[in-house]
């Protein structure tokens, strides 16, 4: 009987180990196509694309300087890919906020570099284990700090809730270049993580103090998707507004958010809908954000 109970222990634990081996298998498998791509956006900064949030770089005499670091398994497409720009590792990193798609090579670049963050990504990282040590932001700050390198300075800037409660924008005091991090996705309804602290209006109103500091020249790299303009912020911007205000109709003539969602959004609004944030989702973050208010 001791002897079945061991073996039966055994396949279990082999099933486990087999279990885990196959997930981080499937893990590499998704990234393995993955290309990181270097754009020049000014003698001294570049956006990096792959998977996950757009990569704002900085780099010259000072070094390099890294704004969101995409998912763990791309940490050494990264690292190519800042190599093929200059030699040497990022001495900062900046996390626009705590998602993964955003801090995933924390771990790897918090080994040879600091990583600079809003308090509450520190709050909300260090509380997940799969964040080591190095992989934590070092340097925090409530409303914002300024980093001077590589000839420029870089504006770190928290405008309250927005994505999130701990997200941070990335202006070159220039306004050559603007990270927005996940508070502008480019030509789609955004993301807002209400369970972290996020808020519609918020989001909105960040989106339009940024608007006010940059000028029809700045690079505009958004948390997702392509390089933007000033005129491209504006249009999300728009497009919040008539969600909002198209929102506050509903309520007030006290619909259920069933109906809100079998009615669908209006004409304005259709085509920002995509496969993360389809209309009823958004419908569904601003019928509940909203409804609050």
């Amino acid at each position: 009987m001791l002897r079945k109970q061991i073996n039966n222990a055994c396949l279990v634990a082999s099933i486990s180990l087999t279990t885990l081996s196959l997930c981080s298998i499937a893990a590499e498998d998704r990234f393995a196509n993955v290309e990181v791509k270097p754009q020049k956006l000014t003698e001294h900064s570049y956006m990096l694309t792959g998977a996950g949030g757009n990569i704002g770089v900085s780099v010259g005499s000072d070094g390099i300087i890294i704004i969101d670091d995409q998912f763990a398994p791309l940490a050494d497409k990264i690292s190519a890919a800042l190599a093929e720009i200059k030699a040497g590792k990022p001495r900062y990193i900046i996390n626009t906020h705590y998602h993964g798609d955003h801090t995933g090579g924390n771990n790897k670049f918090g080994e040879t570099g600091t990583i600079f963050a809003h308090d509450n990504v520190l709050k909300r990282l260090a509380g997940n284990d799969k964040y080591q040590a190095q992989g934590l932001p070092t340097i925090t700050y409530d409303q914002g700090i300024n980093i001077h390198f590589n000839g420029d300075t870089l504006q770190l800037i928290h405008l309250g809730a927005g994505h999130t409660d701990g997200d941070s924008v990335v202006l070159w005091q220039d306004k050559s270049v603007v990270h927005m991090g996940d508070l502008f996705f480019k030509d789609h309804f955004p993301y807002v993580d209400l369970d972290a602290g996020g808020s519609v209006l918020g989001y909105r109103d960040s989106v339009s103090n940024i608007i006010k500091r940059i000028d029809d020249t700045t690079k505009v790299i958004p948390g997702h998707g392509e390089l933007a303009t000033k005129s491209d912020l504006i249009r999300f911007k728009q497009m919040l507004d008539a969600s909002i205000n198209w929102m506050r109709v509903q309520l007030e003539s006290q619909k259920t958010l069933e109906e809100i969602q079998q009615q669908g959004v209006p004409e304005e609004l259709k085509g920002w809908g995509w496969s993360f944030i389809p209309d009823e989702r958004w419908i569904k973050t601003l019928y509940q954000d909203l409804n609050q208010s």
